[in-house]
C-alpha cells in the first residue's frame, strides 16, 4: 500500500466521525461543520444565507469606526459614567458584531462544503479552521494541482498541511465543479474574507480604545489581547463575570494534524497564552504564567467594570506581582551543603525492674571463684594446671588473701549496703591476717587479737587450732604409724 493509499483510509475513517456545532463566542470556530441540510444543498448564493454584509448595522458601525478613529481621546475627557459615553457604547456593538461576523463565516464554510465537496471532500477534514478552509478554496478551485508549491498557500497553512493536501488532492475522487457552482463558491469565500477583514478593522479600533474603556486589563495583557478578549467574550461586562479557567481558553484554536506527531501540539492554548507576558516566559513555564495570567486579568477585567482605577494602577500593580511569581519561579535552588549528621539524641531507656530482674541477675551473676579464676599477677610465672591442656591456668584461686582455693561468697545485697571504710578494714585483714576465731586460722601466721567485721576485736588462741591440725596429721601421717586393722563385719 503506498503512501496515498494509507492517507486516503485514515481519511475515510475519519469521515465517520460526527462533528459538533461551532461555537458562536469564539472567534474563529474551531469545530468541524455540521450535518447539512437540505436547504443548504438547494441553495445556488450566499446571499440568500449570509445577510450580515449588506446589513444596516454593518454600514453604520463601519462609518462610526472611521468617524470616531481620526478623534484621540483620553480618559479625562469621559465626564459621567462611561455607559453614557456614546464611543463607549459604540465599542460595545463592535465587539457585539464581531461576535456575529464569526457565526456568518460559520454559515459561509458550511455553505462552502456543501458546494465544494463534490471537487475536493477530503479537504473538511485536512484544514479544520473555518477561515483556512475557505481561502484554501479560493485558491484551489477546480485546479488541485495548485497546492504544489505554492506561496499563496504557505501564508495561512503549515507545510504538513499543505504536504497532506498535495497528497490526497492527488488521488481524490471528486468531480470538476460546474462554471456556475465554481462562481457561487468563490463569491462565498470572497464575502468571509470581507467579513473577516472587517473584524480586523473592529479589532485594531477598540484595542486604540481600550486606555480609557478596560486600562487595568490593558495594562496585565497589553491592549491588542485586551480587544480579543472583550470582542470574544461580547462585552466587558461579560466578561468581568467569567471565571478565569474559561478566559484561559477564549480564542483556542482546534488543530489537525492528519497522522502527523501531536507532540508539539498545544491544547488548549488561547489568546492569553500568545500574549507578550506570557511569551517572554521560558517554554517550561508558560502554562503556569498563562494561568497566572488569566487569574489576575479576571480582577482587572471586574475592576475596569466597575469603573475603578481609571488609570490603569490597579492593573499596574497586578503586572508587578506577575512578574514578582515569574521571577520567583526561575530562580534556581538553593545550594545544598554537606552537612554532618547531628550528635544523635539517645535518651535513656526505661529497664524493668522487680523481685524477679533482681533474682535474674543473682542467678547469672559471676562468683568470686570465677572471678579469681580470670585474674593474674604482675610479673608472676603461672604453672599449667594440666600437663594435656597448656596455657590453662587457675588465675589468682589459692594466692590472694587467705590462699584458700574455697572463696567466700559474696552477697550482692549486703555488698553494697556495706560502707567503703568497712570495706577497706576487710581486705587488710586478708592480706595481714585472719578475719574469723576457727576456720580462717592458719598456723603460724594468725595472731592472737583477730578483726572481725561483726564483733570487732577477738581475742583467739591460734595454736588450738594448730594443735588440732597436728594431731590429725599424727594419726595418719606420721612416720611412725603403721596399719590400722580393719574388723569384718
Amino acid at each position: 500500500m503506498s503512501l496515498a493509499d494509507e492517507l486516503l483510509a485514515d481519511l475515510e475513517s475519519d469521515d465517520d466521525i460526527t462533528p459538533d456545532e461551532p461555537q458562536p463566542e469564539q472567534p474563529f470556530p474551531t469545530s468541524i461543520a455540521s450535518k447539512l441540510t437540505e436547504t443548504d444543498v438547494k441553495v445556488d448564493s450566499i446571499r440568500q444565507l449570509a445577510k450580515l454584509r449588506d446589513s444596516p448595522i454593518v454600514q453604520k458601525v463601519t462609518s462610526q469606526i472611521e468617524k470616531y478613529g481620526k478623534i484621540a481621546r483620553k480618559c479625562s475627557d469621559i465626564i459621567g459614567p462611561v455607559e453614557s459615553d456614546p464611543e463607549y457604547q459604540l465599542i460595545v456593538e463592535a465587539n457585539n458584531l464581531a461576535v456575529e461576523i464569526d457565526s456568518e463565516i460559520a454559515t459561509i464554510h458550511r455553505f462552502t462544503t456543501s458546494k465544494y465537496s463534490k471537487r475536493f471532500p477530503e479537504l473538511e477534514s485536512l484544514v479544520v479552521e473555518h477561515l483556512e478552509y475557505l481561502m484554501t478554496v479560493r485558491e484551489l478551485g477546480n485546479d488541485l494541482d495548485k497546492a504544489k508549491n505554492n506561496e499563496i498557500l504557505q501564508q495561512f497553512l503549515t507545510q504538513a498541511t499543505i504536504m497532506v493536501v498535495t497528497v490526497t488532492a492527488s488521488t481524490t475522487q471528486g468531480q470538476l465543479l460546474t462554471p456556475t457552482e465554481l462562481n457561487a463558491v468563490n463569491e462565498a469565500c470572497d464575502m468571509a474574507i470581507e467579513l473577516n477583514n472587517l473584524k480586523q478593522r473592529i479589532y485594531e479600533y477598540v484595542e486604540s480604545r481600550m486606555a480609557f474603556i478596560a486600562p487595568n486589563l490593558s495594562a496585565i495583557v497589553g491592549a491588542s489581547t485586551a480587544a480579543k478578549l472583550m470582542g470574544v467574550a461580547g462585552g466587558l461586562t461579560k466578561l468581568s463575570k467569567m471565571p478565569s479557567c474559561n478566559i484561559l481558553l477564549l480564542g483556542a484554536r482546534k488543530t489537525t494534524l492528519s497522522g502527523f506527531s501531536q507532540v508539539t501540539a498545544l491544547p488548549h492554548t488561547g489568546f492569553i497564552y500568545y500574549s507578550k507576558i506570557v511569551q517572554d516566559a521560558p517554554q517550561d513555564v508558560r502554562r503556569k504564567a498563562s494561568r497566572l495570567v488569566a487569574a489576575k486579568s479576571t480582577l482587572a477585567a471586574r475592576v475596569d467594570a466597575c469603573h475603578d482605577s481609571t488609570d490603569g494602577h490597579i492593573g499596574q500593580q497586578f503586572r508587578e506581582e506577575i512578574e514578582k511569581k515569574l521571577d520567583k519561579m526561575l530562580e534556581p535552588p538553593p545550594v545544598k551543603f554537606a552537612k554532618p549528621l547531628p550528635k544523635p539524641i539517645d535518651p535513656g531507656r526505661k529497664k524493668r525492674g522487680g523481685k524477679r530482674v533482681r533474682k535474674m541477675k543473682e542467678r547469672y551473676a559471676i562468683t568470686e571463684f570465677r572471678k579469681q579464676a580470670n585474674r593474674m599477677n604482675f610479673a608472676d610465672i603461672e604453672t599449667d594446671a594440666y600437663q594435656e591442656d597448656l596455657g590453662y591456668t587457675r588465675g589468682t584461686i589459692g594466692k590472694s588473701g587467705a590462699g584458700r582455693i574455697r572463696m567466700p561468697q559474696v552477697d550482692e545485697k549486703t555488698k553494697v549496703r556495706i560502707s567503703k571504710t568497712l570495706q577497706k578494714n576487710l581486705q587488710k585483714q586478708q592480706q595481714w591476717g585472719g578475719s574469723t576465731t576457727v576456720k580462717k586460722q592458719i598456723s603460724g601466721t594468725a595472731s592472737s587479737i583477730a578483726f572481725t567485721p561483726l564483733q570487732g576485736l577477738e581475742i583467739v588462741n591460734p595454736q588450738a587450732a594448730e594443735k588440732k591440725v597436728n594431731e590429725a596429721n599424727a594419726k595418719y601421717f606420721s612416720n611412725t604409724s603403721g596399719f590400722f586393722k580393719v574388723k569384718k563385719t
